[in-house]
């Protein structure tokens, strides 16, 4: 019997199973597909998900797959207005890693099949019901056959229309916005075409043009193409794309050699809690939003991560149940917080009134103007800055902030297959004292404090659990005896 299982295989459902294989949990990963996503879709992979692949131990080789994007250039009015410039993100990995959602699910597979797991296709999940010890779940193969599995704990991880969130009966409340909106994955060439590591947006009188790189050449292309009148409208055509990246673009721009041609809509949706007892929501299961500033799957594959750590530790009985409490109030706080910054500039984006199309490009070359500005947007694109102050997990003034890898001696904390807390303190000979005291849930070594007269518990994806003075050895107990089941 697996002690996980999880519904959907994309990118979310991927990096929950790696994470827990990792760690050393026994999964079942299914997916009603026949295959893998062939399309581009989701396409970058910001910096702290990198860091956080760093922990998983893949991102070698999404590093080598991927273009790196090095900043983003706004245009508008006839001008430059300005953009952030990713160098000023404070990561190892300054940059927006441009890479197509189907090479980013086939190298999760792939990192998958390192721990001896494999995701189990044309399977499809019918119905569940929780017991007190856990989850009896009705599956559906592709041969006819009928299945009932039983699980400690199920994972919704199947995209906005999850099964797992409507037999859990949550609402998934929200709009749609009101554009009808056009998708192009093409090759772009000519002497107007931007930098291929750049992302390109165009605030255009009829509506925004947004051009995004992709390794291999290509870019995509995506734009508004009007107000949505709720009836179907073919794919669209390469001419009609081409005159699009004309009107908005610029003529020096060609299109040619299109691999996808589409139309969508922007919804903006979340349920208001993650978890029901034994069962969770991660990803487009739990949260959906404008593609504006290419958060959806990096909030996913992050939600799975947060999740990841605290299911390996109570299952090993390391952690009281108690832990898993904390996921769904510092995600859904994340959710609502990119959802929020998400449909800001899709509507700045998108605004019609002439006058206000103008004074929207003032503003923006103003603040543009001011490298602060700059900085700050990078830093809420690259995710660096999701910290978890209200979570019950956070202790002390400062706790809940991401602990900067580079402070990390060593291997950062979390890697290898044992989900513990790290002990940043000043004492070492108190600090292997207190670890022994709960090996199941801190690491045996203690690690210099960068921050001198301060200690801190950082949490096995990298957050600040506790922040103490250097001599509150209570309180690091405290803390501990909470969390654990001593």
């Amino acid at each position: 019997m697996a002690d996980v299982l999880i519904v959907g295989a994309g990118p979310v459902g991927l990096t929950l199973a790696c994470e827990l294989a990792r760690y050393g949990v026994g999964v079942r990963l299914i997916d009603r597909a026949r295959e893998a996503t062939q399309t581009s879709k989701a396409l970058v992979v910001w910096s702290r998900t990198l860091e956080l692949m760093d922990r998983m131990g893949c991102t070698a080789a999404f590093l080598a797959a991927g273009l790196r994007a090095r900043g983003a250039t706004l245009r508008g009015g006839g001008r430059v207005l300005g953009g952030p410039d990713f160098s000023d993100i404070a990561s190892p990995y300054a940059f927006g890693l441009m890479i197509p959602q189907r090479d980013t699910e086939r190298l999760l597979a792939e990192h998958l099949r390192e721990f001896g797991a494999a995701v189990e296709r044309e399977v499809e999940l019918t119905g569940f019901a929780q017991t007190p010890d856990g989850v009896e779940a009705r599956l559906s193969h592709g041969d006819g056959r009928e299945e009932r599995v039983a699980a400690p704990f199920l994972v919704g991880c199947d995209g906005a229309h999850s099964a797992v969130r409507h037999g859990l009966g949550l609402p998934f409340r929200g709009t749609a916005q009101g554009d009808d909106w056009l998708l192009a994955d093409i090759r772009l060439d000519g002497a107007g075409a931007p930098p291929d590591d750049e992302i390109a947006v165009y605030f255009h009188r009829d509506g925004p043009f947004v051009i995004f790189p992709i390794p291999g050449g290509r870019a995509r292309v995506v734009a508004t193409v009007g107000r949505a009148d709720g009836r179907p409208k073919p794919d669209p055509t390469l001419s009609e794309v081409q005159a699009l990246v004309a009107a908005r673009a610029g003529p020096g721009i060609r299109v040619s050699d299109p691999v996808w041609l589409s139309r969508f809509r922007i919804h903006e949706r979340k349920v208001s809690e993650y978890r029901r007892d034994r069962v969770f929501l991660a990803g487009d299961a739990a949260h959906i939003h404008s593609p504006a500033g290419g958060q959806g799957m990096n909030t996913g594959m992050q939600d799975a991560v947060n999740l990841a750590w605290k299911l390996a530790l109570v299952l090993r009985g390391a952690a009281a149940p108690g832990l898993l409490d904390s996921y769904s109030p510092e995600r859904n706080a994340v959710g609502e917080m990119v959802l929020r910054n998400a449909g800001r500039l899709t509507v700045m984006a998108t605004l019609a009134n002439p006058l206000a199309q103008a004074v929207r490009n003032r503003a923006l070359h103003l603040l543009l103007g001011l490298h602060a500005v700059r900085r700050r947007m990078a830093a809420t694109m690259s995710e660096i800055e999701i910290a978890y102050p209200a979570s019950p997990l956070s202790v002390g003034p400062g706790a809940g902030r991401r602990w900067r890898p580079e402070d990390a001696a060593g291997p950062p904390p979390g890697a290898g297959a044992d989900p513990r807390f790290v002990l940043y303190a000043a004492d070492p000979e108190r600090g292997t004292a207190l670890a022994a005291r709960f090996p199941g849930l801190v690491q045996p070594a203690p690690r210099n404090n960068p921050e001198p007269g301060r200690l801190h518990l950082v949490r096995p994806d990298g957050y600040v659990g506790l922040a103490a003075g250097a001599a509150d050895w209570d309180a690091a107990e405290r803390y501990l005896k909470e969390c654990g089941t001593v």
